[in-house]
């Protein structure tokens, strides 16, 4: 069944945003939109994404509607402009000239709504030697740096998923330009071009670790600093049942509770020596390894201590306070994060799932008042 126009939920009502189908970041940065309570057009393609999961299942695409759209047809590029004609916001994430190319470009668009903001999500931006070339997550956060940061210093950089890359880097950084366009399209009537690159977001999260870099606070290298897993008291430490604790007591009140509560208070009272810190490591790791991972959570309970055990993507949802803020939610019998940050006024919510292609042509058509999104009746 068509879901009707989005309700009057979230900061973002009245907003229109039309979505060009693509996979990863683009699609993370509607749903927000979405999240939000803008009212997001999603235009799928015939045949669907390539690399896309069942659409029932994809929760990116949660809290929108879906039209399908032939865009290489006669008529595809026209309704995707009816559609813009009406929008305030447009999300693409092909590589730099395929939307000129199909006929629903930059300048395409902004003749049809001057006041149009256009967001390019891709990984190495619209310019540059490498603009052209194909990319993942995984090779945008390496030349910037950013993965050589991750893991232990006698390992491979970890992979992060494709959290740090695709979506920190990416997808929020889109959602932050796209709306502060917004408002300068609504106070100066000018529509542009944003153009969100993984490349540049993912340099730009670790502004910090430059300014500590350049202090000569922070070593060029993995596992050799602070928050990188080079401090014995910042890091992870296995259980004697095969879990983890995460350990972070940075300050020195915090640290003083949590050697207390570890046992080695006495024997380590300065966390500052650094010529023992692989004594303390040492110590910690074998202090960890004598309990579980639920004993351990017992005794660190209630304390600022700053330890907590380190849960899977299904335990999560259950953790006692996650539970009592509701940071999960239960939704078509599917349990997923909540609509993040939360508002006083315009409360955010799952309102529905996931678009299915086509699902919501009709809908569509009349609440945006483009009649020919509907299907040509065969004779």
């Amino acid at each position: 069944m068509a879901k009707g126009p989005t309700p009057g939920h979230g900061p973002l009502t009245g907003v229109r945003v039309v979505e060009l189908a693509g996979i990863g970041p683009g699609p993370f940065a509607a749903m927000l939109l979405a999240d939000l309570g803008a009212d997001v057009v999603r235009v799928d393609r015939p045949g669907g994404a390539g690399l896309g999961i069942d659409p029932a299942h994809d929760l990116t695409n949660r809290n929108k509607r879906s039209v399908v759209l032939d865009l290489k047809s006669d008529e595809g590029p026209a309704r995707v402009l009816d559609l813009v004609e009406r929008a305030d916001i447009l999300v693409e994430g092909y590589r730099p000239g395929v939307a000129e190319r199909l006929g629903v470009g930059p300048d395409a668009c902004l003749a049809r709504n001057p006041q149009l903001v256009y967001g390019r999500m891709t990984g190495w931006g619209q310019d540059g030697p490498l603009a052209d070339r194909a990319g993942h997550d995984i090779a945008y956060i390496a030349l910037t740096g950013t993965l050589s940061m991750i893991g232990r210093p006698d390992e491979p950089p970890t992979v992060p998923a494709n959290l740090v890359g695709d979506y920190a880097g990416g997808s929020l950084y889109l959602v932050v330009g796209v709306l502060a366009a917004l408002q300068h399209a609504r106070a100066h009537g000018e529509g542009q071009v944003v153009d969100a690159a993984i490349v540049d977001g993912a340099a730009h999260l670790a502004t910090m670790i430059h300014g500590m870099l350049a202090a000569g606070s922070w070593q060029d290298r993995r596992g050799a600093n602070l928050l990188d897993g080079g401090c014995p008291f910042y890091g992870t430490y296995a259980t004697s049942d095969g879990g983890h604790m995460a350990v972070g007591p940075l300050e020195g009140r915090f640290y003083a509770e949590f050697a207390r509560l570890l046992g080695i208070a006495e024997a380590f009272p300065d966390r500052w020596d650094l010529a023992r810190w692989d004594e303390l490591r040492a110590a910690v790791t074998e202090r960890f390894l004598t309990r579980t991972r639920a004993e351990w959570t017992e005794v660190f309970a209630g304390t600022d201590a700053c330890v907590a055990p380190v849960l899977s993507l299904g335990e999560a949802p259950h953790h006692p306070h996650l539970a009592a803020r509701s940071t999960f939610v239960e939704h078509g019998g599917r349990t997923q994060p909540a609509p993040a940050p939360r508002f006083s006024a315009t409360p955010v919510s799952v309102r529905t799932g996931p678009a299915l292609p086509g699902a919501d042509t009709e809908a569509v058509a009349a609440d945006w008042d483009v009649p020919g999104l509907r299907p040509t009746p065969r004779d």
